[in-house]
């Protein structure tokens, strides 16, 4: 008689819950899954605190395994931190962060920063008095460009009372903030692994802003009641500053002429081979033949062929699907100019690489439109140069300190690399009409550089609209 076929394991899935078990716990009971053969859920039961902190400290912090600190997730609440150093702290790929906007809210007048750099000194008045005129200007921009607004924006067919008095709000309030200072308070809900936010105390601590390092030191402090392992270890990293200090040395001989900036996309570097080489990444995937067989296939192809390759590549692509992976196999390389608002919304791409030149009022700054309609340009333009003058008088003495008084509608230079598929994410998002007015160009520029080279890689983007 046949013996009864042996029972299958039974698939399983189920949650892990930190009502159960503490964030170090959790990371335990799934490392230890490459050792045991027990469900997670019986390794768990054994895991207790204590011995949860022993095994980090000696595999994580002593061994070097640190991916294991990814599975320990925290959730930060940060509050009244300035733009600037926001920036710093969301400059990290694996996080989540969700940020206090101004293009919905209206700024309090006193929210803005002081860095402690200037305590004693006589600069801090003239910076104490810079912020006050600029958020001044501000709540005046505000006011008054809602109450013009009505003239070109009228009321929608049974739009209500408060919802067409929101809309006006929210429509002023986007445009105003260009005179806001970096220094400007703002909140931010930060979700991020153990190990990514050791990597970003790390940052924070070599940072040359005390605000930076202050923002660091209390990270560590209160990551470690979340997980007291395995951020201990976070500390200054002397690679960083003393690599940082020697970049600006170096930058230093490099001849500067300041002009004003014209907002826009130069495409810096491109792969004259881009076309045939996603083409090559396209048939390779399922060729099952060595790249450089597939690659001197693809060498001798047609424009046509090349063509029907891309078109069943990309011709189902819809609205809202990720195109292919072979699309991250070449890269385009912009030199970027762009105000410091749009950067804010521009940095949110974490996959590409990104490096933004310091903040500075020498390349300009960007007047909106909404300002001449209204006949508000006067007090907008008083108060870029307010920020001007405080800027150049600061960086005299505190060059670094004197990025907080830059204004969101002040211009800046950032070089970005990001791959084919980043583009045409970023490029859907960002030229879209709901995306900020000010990034769409940068956007659209970008993309037209782009199709101008590789016209055959974008005919399959289609734009939002």
């Amino acid at each position: 008689m046949d013996k009864a076929p042996a029972a299958r394991l039974p698939r399983r899935i189920y949650p892990l819950s930190t009502k159960d078990l503490t964030e170090e716990q959790l990371a335990v009971a799934f490392a230890m899954t490459s050792r045991r053969p027990e469900p997670f859920d019986e390794i768990a039961q054994e895991v207790s605190e204590e011995k949860a902190a022993q095994f980090h400290e000696r595999w994580v912090l002593n061994y070097g395994h640190a991916s294991v600190a990814e599975h320990a997730i925290l959730h930060m609440a940060v509050e009244n931190i300035s733009r600037l150093a926001c920036d710093s702290l969301e400059d990290n790929r694996l996080a989540s962060y969700t940020e206090k906007s101004s293009r919905y809210q209206v700024i309090d007048t006193n929210a803005y920063y002081v860095p402690p750099e200037l305590a004693g000194k006589p600069l801090q008045e003239v910076y104490v008095q810079a912020c006050e005129a600029l958020f001044s200007v501000y709540h005046r921009l505000v006011r008054d460009s809602i109450a013009f607004l009505p003239k070109t924006m009228p009321r929608e067919e049974k739009e209500r009372d408060a919802a067409y008095r929101l809309r006006l709000r929210r429509y002023a309030v986007d445009w105003c903030r260009f005179v806001l200072p970096t220094a400007t308070l703002t909140n931010v809900g930060v979700t991020m692994n153990a190990r990514s936010l050791e990597h970003a105390i790390r940052k924070l601590l070599s940072s040359d802003l005390q605000e930076e390092v202050q923002i660091g030191q209390e990270l560590k402090e209160q990551g470690r009641k979340i997980t007291p392992t395995l951020i201990k270890y976070a500390d200054p990293n002397p690679y960083m500053t003393e690599t940082r200090h020697a970049q600006e040395a170096l930058a230093s001989v490099v001849p500067a002429r300041w002009e004003d900036a014209e907002v826009t996309a130069h495409l810096a570097h491109y792969d004259s081979d881009a076309e045939r080489k996603v083409v090559a990444a396209v048939l390779y995937h399922y060729s099952h033949q060595p790249y450089a067989q597939v690659w001197q296939h693809v060498q001798k192809m047609t424009s046509a062929e090349l063509e029907r390759v891309m078109d069943e590549a990309m011709s189902r692509l819809g609205a809202h699907d990720v195109p292919l992976r072979e699309l991250e196999t070449v890269d385009y390389t912009y030199d970027l100019v762009m105000d410091y608002g749009a950067y804010r919304e521009f940095k949110r791409h974490r996959m590409q690489t990104y490096l933004p030149q310091p903040l500075t009022v020498e390349h300009g700054y960007l007047t909106p439109a909404l300002f001449y309609e209204a006949g508000l340009e006067e007090p907008f333009h008083e108060a870029m140069e307010v920020s001007a003058r405080a800027y150049r008088r600061v960086a005299s003495a505190l060059p670094t300190v004197a990025q907080y008084l830059v204004t969101h509608a002040h211009k800046r230079r950032v070089l970005a690399k990001m791959n084919l598929r980043e583009c045409y994410h970023l490029f859907k998002l960002r030229t879209q009409p709901t995306a900020h007015f000010t990034i769409i160009a940068v956007a659209q520029a970008a993309l037209e550089e782009a199709r101008r080279v590789h016209p055959l890689l974008f005919r399959h983007l289609r734009l939002r609209e």
